[in-house]
């Protein structure tokens, strides 16, 4: 035999060998490749078409059908029991006629890890296929597909591994090894595109002349393309979802059938004062009452709680919570704290108000019934007059103080401010207290330095003093002595009135600019306060971005500092 024959024979030996093994790789690799890509984009048809069954088992069967038309694949949904209740290839009418699926290996193993695969000769259709099931709503979803494709596509591939030896032979070893190039190459190639499918990177599709190839690749890419929309479509959803609830005030939770949180948003990690970081305990730890408790319990049992009024260490909230269908249940918080808080103040307030208000406006009625029935004499009736103009007045100071006040909390009042002199304010202020200051032996002095100024609003200064000034009158004995002193502290100026009155118990001075606080309620209306001074000193104060604060001592009398801040700092 001849060299040229034993190399002929060689190269045909090689490529009988070549061809033989490539024939047997490309087969199983091509095939697992399909296989595996095959029940990934199978798995996650069958989640997305357990998301959109409806929970009406009545109306299964038909969007099953409509599925299976859609997907191109036979569908079944099987309930807990094994019952086929939806399946694609068969009508309504023949549901009952299936066998029970519930002892089916993908449908066991879908049950037990929440995903099954099994390849068998389907008993219903008489066809090998694959089949996937998942476990959801109602039990179990499950797609199967015909393996002819994947072998279809697998007998492509081997005969173009043939047609490349044979061109090979007839060209010779150097056309035989770029034919086997042309062909390997390209399968590889296909091979890792598929594998970074699998992995959730993006694939790199080669380039080949092979019909075959370049159908296989269109493929690829189509199953890629859909693939990548399906999950952008999932991912958007999610993200729309995930900002939706992150943007609820109402505190959202979900979790497990034990209790332990899943999912949660930033509104409950601040209502249970836990950083964005830190891992939220199990639901049962922090629902420690024994309503917060119930409501919890009541959701994982499967039941529906409505608007449940909880407390929660120091907060009041309203409890929604709802059971899931995969189990665990939705906890929805909303904090009322502050909305009970205003509810109580609005009930103090109101109550206030009436029994300012009704005390005046008894004498008032009292003394007017006499004057009209007894028609005392002129001095009896000058004194009742006296009487009633005076709780006239007394109720006109009080609807006065109630409309500053409602002015300066509803935010519309702004202080204009400008430079005033200190000394001069105190002194206007002090000018409509003199006689009565006279009366009671009560001494006034400023230590105010000249030229020391202020930056605030004018009228605003005037009925802080008034108001600062009236308190200190009204609560100074004869011989008592009201202060007032300026000076320029860091970043502004500080004004500060101080008296040598009766003086405030310390446990009533955190709330002295409250409304209708009094810490000497009988002696207060004695004089004719309204409680509503010392808030409107506050609010006022509080609108130039200032602060007050009070001192005081029982028998030795009470200070009060106002701190204006300065241009600079207002700015």
């Amino acid at each position: 035999m001849s060299f040229g024959a034993r190399i002929l024979l060689a190269m045909v030996a090689t490529l009988v060998v070549t061809v033989g093994g490539s024939k047997l790789m490309a087969d199983r690799w091509l095939r697992t490749s399909l296989e595996r890509s095959l029940v990934a984009e199978m798995e996650r048809e069958a989640e997305l078409a357990a998301e959109v069954l409806p929970r009406d088992t009545s109306r299964i069967q038909q969007v099953t059908r409509r599925l299976g038309l859609q997907t191109g694949r036979r569908l079944t949904v099987i309930d807990s029991t094994g019952k086929v209740i939806g399946d694609s290839d068969f009508d309504e009418a023949s549901l009952p006629l299936l066998e029970n699926h519930l002892y089916r290996p993908e449908v066991q193993a879908a049950l037990r890890t929440g995903v099954g695969i099994d390849k068998r000769l389907s008993a219903s259709t008489t066809h090998t296929e694959l089949k996937v099931a998942v476990r959801a709503w109602p039990a179990v979803v499950r797609f199967s597909a015909p393996m002819e494709q994947v072998d279809q596509v697998v007998a492509d591939a081997q005969r173009a591994v043939l047609l490349a030896a044979l061109l090979a032979l007839v060209l010779g070893t150097a056309l035989a090894w770029f034919g086997g190039r042309e062909v390997g190459r390209p399968l590889a190639q296909l091979a890792a595109a598929a594998r970074s499918i699998a992995r959730g990177e993006a694939p790199v599709y080669p380039v080949a002349r092979s019909i075959e190839i370049r159908q296989l690749v269109h493929a690829f890419r189509t199953m890629q393309e859909e693939l990548t929309d399906r999950i952008a479509e999932l991912t958007r959803r999610q993200q729309e979802t995930g900002a939706i609830i992150e943007s609820m005030v109402e505190s959202v939770a979900a979790v497990d059938e034990q209790g332990e949180v899943q999912y949660c948003n930033a509104a409950l990690r601040r209502l249970l004062r836990y950083g964005p970081d830190t891992p939220l305990p199990n639901l049962r730890e922090i629902f420690r009452g024994v309503d917060a408790r119930e409501v919890l319990d009541q959701a994982l049992d499967g039941r529906v709680v409505l608007g449940r009024e909880v407390v929660l260490e120091d907060r009041t909230v309203l409890a929604t919570a709802r059971p899931l269908p995969t189990r665990g249940a939705v906890i929805c918080l909303h904090d009322v704290t502050d909305l009970r808080r205003l509810e109580a103040v609005r009930r103090d307030f109101v109550a206030n108000v009436t029994h300012e208000l009704k005390t005046p406006l008894t004498s008032i009625a009292g003394y007017a019934e006499t004057l009209l029935a007894d028609r005392p004499d002129a001095d009896t009736a000058g004194r009742f007059l006296t009487v009633i103009r005076n709780n006239a007045e007394r109720m006109q100071r009080l609807v006065d103080d109630l409309l500053d006040l409602a002015r300066l909390e509803s935010g519309s009042w702004q202080p204009q401010r400008e430079e005033l002199d200190v000394r001069r304010a105190a002194e206007e202020a002090w000018g409509e207290f003199t006689e009565r200051a006279a009366a009671s032996g009560v001494a006034f002095a400023t230590s105010v330095s000249d030229g020391l100024r202020a930056w605030a609003d004018r009228e605003a200064v005037r009925q802080i003093l008034v108001n600062l000034f009236d308190n200190a009158l009204r609560h100074s004995p004869a011989g008592g002595r009201i202060d007032v002193a300026a000076s320029a502290v860091d970043q502004g100026t500080q004004l500060e009135v101080r008296d040598t009155g009766t003086g405030i118990p310390a446990e009533h001075v955190p709330r002295v600019f409250e409304r209708f606080y009094r810490a000497d309620p009988a002696r207060s209306r004695e004089h004719g306060g309204t409680g509503l001074g010392l808030s409107i000193v506050k609010h006022l104060t509080e609108a130039h971005g200032g602060r007050v604060d009070l001192t005081s001592a029982v028998g030795r009398g009470t200070t009060v500092r106002v701190t204006f801040p300065s241009p600079s700092v207002t700015a």
